[in-house]
């Protein structure tokens, strides 16, 4: 579904009030239950609506509960039963063995992350309340890349946000960009004596989004305390039986289902769970053939049982639950391929993780079947006899890739053998689509290599020239106004949109000379002087050199499935606002991805 270019103006006009507001990250969400009971989103708590009021686009629904009403913790059913026994309740930390919420975060910036005040003195409402109603994923993989980057960071808290709710924020909009490593990175940095009932919630979906239900056992008994969720039965019934303990969890899940509290598939996937406990002789066959749709809770039971859920529903699940896919640690390789050529177009996983995936699966292919198959393909790319049986091989990957998604992909994954060939005016004739390679895997110093082979082309090496005049680290084809308009005039792209993102990128790099940038942009029709609330707000976090505020703007201008969606004019304010709160290397790979994917 094409997602409205005007939603970021919206968005914009909401955080500029934020400031103003209670904060509705510190309140109780509505629902623990995880999607698997009826919704496909997490609702954070919102205000209280009028009957019949819609949600604001973007904003998830609060989940409703299963089926009848819940009754008490421990109390009889029906008369025919005691209540289970309460297993003895876990040990509180004590003071010296607690981790402060004050600074939370897996990187520092010696290893990638940004730096401490990457946010400045910004008011943490505002950062959440964008980080909330983001919809990721985002048309760009770079821009993505570096909001896990921010969202990873160590950085102290921010004011107007409770501690675990802003740790929560950054778990919740992770996991919607497919970053469930990382989403378990932050949940696991607070203790679980320190959650609030949002908290509680994302450590839930990151349980699922990991395909790892044992990490639900520590929440059963703190969760039971925020709420009386169908989810906390099945939940300990599962760990019941991950601990050896298969009579209680027969029992546990024999209760859940007389009370009727779930039911269907997502009763029988808790069932597969617990029959692949020890000691468990529960032998459940799942049938996907009456369900509709694909969710969390279905997502993660079964792929810690080792089942493939149907292609048909993983379609209609969306990228982020096949870049859950790709790691999921129980699924055979061959069954993650197709979702790790997503992840890896989602900016989820590298090249170098791609390039693993692929190898790994090209380890136990047959040998009669490896020559034509994508690893077989891949070493061929690597370590062929000469430079034409390498571009042979990539041609072949390249020309293979079905779905937008898969050919981005492609490029990632070729973009290290890419950059082996020597640049050299014998391949001219791919230097567009071996630079594209090599800049989608960030390799810039690499693609300048070609710049002279490019230069030499003229007309024919327009494509490479204008992934070069952006993608380098400095201008190393000719960026004239005389070029620019060379190329304008001979783009058969759809409304010009390369010329446009050209010139855009360009103007925001500060690489079109002298006053050339307003009659280049206005030729084309790019407002570049135009603005709004968002605008404002990237340009003043760049100007206050705060380069999470900056990555999380951009990412707001971005909120549309794929490049055709991101005006021009968003992609000058966002790589302007990267160049200048010192992120240069991500303003040129964003800008030079633009160019690539059009």
């Amino acid at each position: 579904m094409k997602r409205s270019r005007n939603k970021i103006l919206l968005l914009a006009g909401v955080a500029l009030l934020v400031v103003g507001l209670p904060a509705a990250s510190q309140e109780a969400p509505e629902s623990l239950l995880p999607p698997g009971f009826g919704s496909d989103e997490l609702p954070p708590r919102q205000p209280d609506r009028p009957a019949g009021e819609r949600p604001e686009p973007g904003t998830p629904s609060p989940l409703p509960p299963l089926t009848g009403d819940t009754p008490p913790v421990g109390s009889a059913l029906l008369g025919e039963e005691e209540a289970l026994e309460e297993p003895p309740k876990p040990l509180e930390l004590p003071e010296w063995a607690r981790r402060s919420t004050a600074v939370v975060g897996a990187i520092d910036v010696q290893h990638k992350g940004l730096p401490a005040d990457e946010f400045g003195r910004t008011d943490g409402r505002f950062l959440s309340t964008l980080m909330r109603r983001l919809d990721a994923p985002i048309a760009s993989r770079w821009a993505s890349i570096l909001l896990r980057r921010s969202l990873l960071s160590r950085i102290p808290l921010p004011h107007g946000v409770a501690p675990a709710d802003w740790v929560a924020e950054r778990a919740w909009l992770l996991l919607r960009m497919g970053e469930a490593d990382g989403a378990r990175l932050l949940v696991q940095a607070v203790d679980v004596d320190q959650f609030t009932p949002k908290m509680f919630e994302v450590a839930v979906q990151t349980a699922l989004a990991t395909a790892d239900p044992a990490a639900l056992c520590p929440l059963v008994e703190p969760g039971r305390a925020i709420s009386d969720e169908p989810v906390w039965q099945l939940s300990d019934a599962m760990c019941a039986a991950l601990a050896g303990d298969a009579a209680r969890a027969s029992a546990m899940i024999d209760q859940a289902r007389r009370r009727s509290r779930a039911r269907g598939i997502d009763l029988l996937l808790a069932e597969k769970v617990i029959g692949a406990g020890t000691n468990t002789r529960r032998a459940v066959t799942i049938q996907w053939d009456e369900v509709d749709r694909l969710n969390a809770w279905r997502f993660g039971l079964a792929s810690a049982t080792g089942m493939v859920v149907p292609e048909r529903l993983m379609n209609l699940a969306g990228p982020r639950m096949q870049a859950w896919q790709a790691r999921a640690p129980m699924l055979p390789l061959e069954q993650r391929l197709a979702a790790a050529d997503t992840a890896a177009s989602l900016g989820v996983f590298s090249h170098d993780a791609l390039v693993e995936i692929y190898s790994l699966v090209a380890d136990t292919t047959d040998p009669s079947e490896l020559r034509d198959s994508v690893g077989g393909r891949l070493r061929q790319a690597y370590v062929g006899e000469d430079s034409d049986a390498r571009v042979g091989a990539l041609r072949q990957l390249w020309d293979d890739g079905k779905t937008p998604a898969q050919q981005h992909a492609r490029r990632i994954l070729t973009g290290g053998a890419a950059a082996r060939l020597p640049a050299s005016e014998a391949l001219a004739g791919d230097a567009g689509k071996i630079i594209a390679a090599i800049l989608a895997a960030g390799l810039d110093q690499r693609a300048a290599r070609w710049a002279d082979v490019v230069d030499a082309m003229g007309s024919d090496g327009d494509r490479a020239w204008a992934l070069l005049a952006v993608g380098t680290p400095r201008a190393s084809v000719d960026v004239s106004a005389g070029r620019v308009r060379d190329f304008a005039k001979r783009d058969d792209s759809n409304d010009q949109i390369r010329s446009k993102m050209l010139v855009a990128a360009l103007a925001g790099l500060g690489r079109i000379p002298g006053g050339a940038q307003s009659p280049l942009a206005e030729d084309l029709g790019v407002r570049l002087s135009v603005g709004n609330g968002w605008t404002a707000m990237i340009g003043d976090a760049a100007a206050k050199r705060q380069p999470g505020t900056v990555a999380l703007l951009a990412a707001v201008g971005m909120q549309t499935a794929d490049w055709r969606g991101v005006p021009p004019e968003h992609l000058y304010h966002i790589v302007r606002a990267l160049r200048l709160a010192g992120l240069d290397y991500e303003a040129r790979m964003i800008a030079a991805e633009a160019l690539s994917r059009l």
